[in-house]
Formats: C-alpha cells, structure tokens, sequence
C-alpha cells in the first residue's frame, strides 16, 4: 500500500503552495461566497454581484477554479449559448472558511481602519 506523501505549505517546493495562493486571492473568496449562497449562475449574474470585477478577471478567476475543480462550468447548447457555473463539491469545502474570512473582514474592518490610522500617524 502507498504512503500519500506529506505536504507543507510552509516547505519551498510543496505544490500545495498553488492552492493555498489560489485560495488567499481576494476574487477566489468571493466567487466561492456568491456560489455557495446562490447555487448555479450565469457569469452576468456574477459579475453584477461582484462590484468591481472586471470581465477578464472574472473570466480568469472561474478557469482557474474550473482547472483546480472547485467550479464546474455547464454550457447549454441554446441559441444564444447560455453557460452556468456552480461549486463542486471539492468548492462547497471552502465556502465556509472563505466566507468566514468575508465576514470577519466585514466586522473588523472599523479596527483594522483606525488601526492603519494611528499607524500612518506614528510613521508618517
């Protein structure tokens, strides 16, 4: 029986590096935020709920999450051609942590605020 090797984000050459990167880019947290509250959507509809990203990196952002299977795109053959996206499985894993994350940015934000402030002003 194989031994699975052991991975350490922490080790240079671990590949998990890849993912912990993918993971931390603030677009990957909130497409796995929106999909994981709304279930199947179209890319319009995502890029309306996500003030502020550009087509390009939403595009971008849903094929690196499609490559690492976190999101699986369905392409209906429709005239015009009508494409969803929705989480995996392996994507429904990290909707908790990452909109943890979210939430805790959004009720801290005041502090870490103040706290840039008083910062800025000793190192001015």
């Amino acid at each position: 029986m194989s031994q699975m090797p052991d991975f350490s984000v922490l080790a240079a050459t671990c590949p998990s590096r890849t993912s912990l990167a993918r993971i931390a880019n603030k677009w990957t947290a909130m497409v796995v935020s929106v999909l994981g509250n709304n279930g199947l959507m179209r890319f319009g509809d995502l890029r309306t709920r996500l003030d502020g990203i550009s087509g390009k990196v939403l595009t971008e952002t849903l094929r690196d999450l499609e490559r690492d299977g976190l999101v699986t795109r369905h392409v209906h053959a429709e005239i015009p051609p009508r494409v969803e996206y929705e989480l995996t499985p392996l994507g429904f894993t990290l909707h908790a942590p990452l909109l943890a994350l979210c939430t805790w940015a959004e009720e801290h934000i005041t502090e870490v605020l103040a706290s840039r402030e008083r910062y800025d002003v000793r190192n001015g």
